[in-house]
C-alpha cells in the first residue's frame, strides 16, 4: 500500500496508519461445508453453494437449484495490558462486534452436459471496534473491511467423470478505519482532555476468477481441485480529520497538502485440493488442503509533508503464506437426517511479534458440527456451529517516540453460527 500524496496527519499526531486484512478467511459463507470445518469443499457437491468453493460442482446437481444461507460471527477477544504498557486508557472492551452476512446462489441444469450459475456472497473480512477511550486508541480505535462477490458461474461435464467450471468475480470492497489523534503532541503537559481523530473510508471494486476440477474417481471416491486468482482493490480518498484543539497541529495542518490518500491491497489467491470418500451408506469421510497467499496482501507507505522537511515511513504488515488443513465426516443418520462433523487448522499470517491491534490474528482451529434434514424432496434445511480457537495472543506495538502498547488476547476465540436452505425445482 502507498500514499501518493502527502500526508501530515500521521507524523504529527504520532498515529499509525494501519488496515485490515482478512483476519480470518470466512469457509461458512456456504450451506453444508460451514458444518465440515471446510472439508471437502472442493469435492462435495450438495447444493448451489459448492462454486464459491469449486465452480466445477455445479455439474453434480440436477435441474434448478437454489439455496440462501446466513451466519452470524461474534467473539470472545479481549485485550489485557501488562506492565510493559505506557498508554492510558482502558482494555477496550470486546472489539469484535456482532458481525452478520449472508449468501445467495444458484444453479441451473442446461442439459446433460453443461450447467450455469450464480453466486453472491462474503467469504473475505472482518471488523474491529474498540472503546473510545482504550489504550490503544493511538494505533486504531475502528478498522473494517468487506469484501462481496457476485460470481457468474459456468460448468461443464467434458466426461461423464470430469467436470470443469468457471467462474469470474466481481468483488465489492468496503474499506473503513478510525485511529485517534493525541491532542497533546509537542506540547509540555497535557492541557487538553480529549483527543481528536483520523477517518478514513472508500469503496472499490475489483475482478477475478475461480476455476476448479472435480473427478469421479470411483462411485465412492470424488477429488476436487481449485483455484481463486488474487483481486486487487484500490482505495483512494482524503482522510479526514476531527477534533483537532491542539494549536500546533492546526497550524501544521494548515500548511500541509493533505490530499488523496491510495491504499492497494490484495484479497489473496488460493489454492484447494479435497478428497470425498463414501465408506457405506450410512458414512462418508472428507479431507482438504488449502494455500492462501497472504505474503502478497501489500503494505502501507505513507509520505508525510511537514514545514521543516519531507518525512517518509512505510508499515510493512510482513505477513506470511497461511495452509489450511481439515478433516470431517458425515453420518446419515436417517433418510432425512445428515449431521455433519469437521475439525480445520489454519496457520497464521503474522509472527507473533509483527501482530497488530487492527486485526489481531493467529494460528486458528476449528471445531465444526452441523445437521441437514430434507424436509420435502425438494427442500432441505441446515444448521451449523463453528468454533474458532485462536488461544493467547500476544501483541506489542511501539510509536516513534518509544511508547509502547502492550498486552495479550487471552483465550481468544470465535462463534460462528449458520443456517440456510436449498430449494431444487
Amino acid at each position: 500500500m502507498r500514499s501518493t500524496h502527502s500526508l501530515l496527519i500521521l507524523a504529527l499526531a504520532g498515529c499509525s496508519g494501519q488496515a485490515l486484512a482478512g483476519g480470518i478467511q470466512l469457509y461458512e459463507a456456504g450451506q453444508e461445508g460451514a458444518g465440515l470445518a471446510n472439508a471437502g469443499s472442493a469435492a462435495q457437491a450438495t447444493d448451489p453453494s459448492v462454486m464459491m468453493n469449486n465452480p466445477a460442482g455445479i455439474a453434480a446437481l440436477k435441474g434448478t437449484q437454489v439455496s440462501l444461507t446466513g451466519q452470524a460471527l461474534f467473539g470472545g477477544i479481549k485485550f489485557d495490558r501488562d506492565g510493559n504498557n505506557d498508554f492510558s486508557g482502558n482494555e477496550g472492551g470486546n472489539p469484535l462486534p456482532f458481525l452478520p452476512g449472508t449468501s445467495l446462489f444458484i444453479s441451473h441444469e442446461v442439459n446433460d452436459r453443461a450447467s450455469i450459475g450464480f453466486g453472491m456472497y462474503g467469504n473475505f473480512g472482518l471488523s474491529v471496534k474498540y472503546d473510545d477511550d482504550w489504550a490503544g486508541r493511538y494505533f486504531t480505535q475502528e478498522s473494517t473491511l468487506i469484501g462481496i462477490s457476485l460470481q457468474p458461474t459456468f460448468a461443464y461435464k467434458i466426461t461423464d467423470d470430469l467436470s470443469m467450471g468457471i467462474g469470474p468475480r466481481l468483488v465489492y470492497g468496503y474499506y473503513y478505519t478510525k485511529i485517534a489523534i493525541d491532542n497533546n503532541a509537542l506540547l509540555p503537559g497535557t492541557p487538553f482532555q480529549q483527543d481528536g481523530n483520523v477517518q478514513y473510508k472508500d469503496t472499490d471494486t475489483g475482478t477475478g476468477i475461480n476455476l476448479g476440477l472435480r473427478y469421479q474417481l470411483d462411485p465412492r471416491t470424488t477429488v476436487g481441485l481449485a483455484y481463486t486468482s488474487k483481486v486487487k482493490l484500490e482505495f483512494k480518498d482524503s482522510p479526514s480529520v476531527h477534533g483537532i484543539r491542539n494549536p500546533l497541529l492546526n497550524f501544521a495542518f494548515s500548511r500541509a497538502n493533505v490530499d488523496d490518500l491510495e491504499i492497494d491491497m490484495n484479497i489473496p489467491q488460493t489454492a484447494t485440493l479435497s478428497v470425498a470418500h463414501q465408506l457405506n451408506e450410512q458414512w462418508t469421510l472428507l479431507g482438504s488442503v488449502d494455500w492462501q497467499d497472504w505474503s502478497d496482501f501489500a503494505d502501507i507507505g505513507v509520505s508525510v509533508d511537514t514545514a521543516g522537511g519531507d518525512v517518509s515511513r512505510s508499515v510493512n504488515r510482513k505477513y506470511q503464506d497461511t495452509w489450511h488443513l481439515s478433516l470431517g465426516a458425515q453420518n446419515q443418520l436417517t433418510p432425512k437426517l445428515r449431521w455433519n462433523m469437521g475439525v480445520g487448522y489454519d496457520s497464521s499470517a503474522v509472527k507473533d511479534k509483527d501482530r497488530t491491534v487492527d486485526n489481531p490474528m493467529a494460528e486458528a482451529w476449528r471445531l465444526a458440527t452441523g445437521v441437514s434434514y430434507k424436509m420435502t424432496e425438494d427442500m432441505d434445511i441446515n444448521l451449523n456451529y463453528t468454533l474458532v480457537w485462536l488461544g493467547d495472543m500476544d501483541v506489542e506495538q511501539t510509536k516513534r517516540n518509544g511508547q509502547t502498547l502492550s498486552g495479550s488476547y487471552p483465550n481468544a476465540l470465535l462463534h460462528i453460527v449458520g443456517g440456510g436452505a436449498t430449494w431444487r425445482f
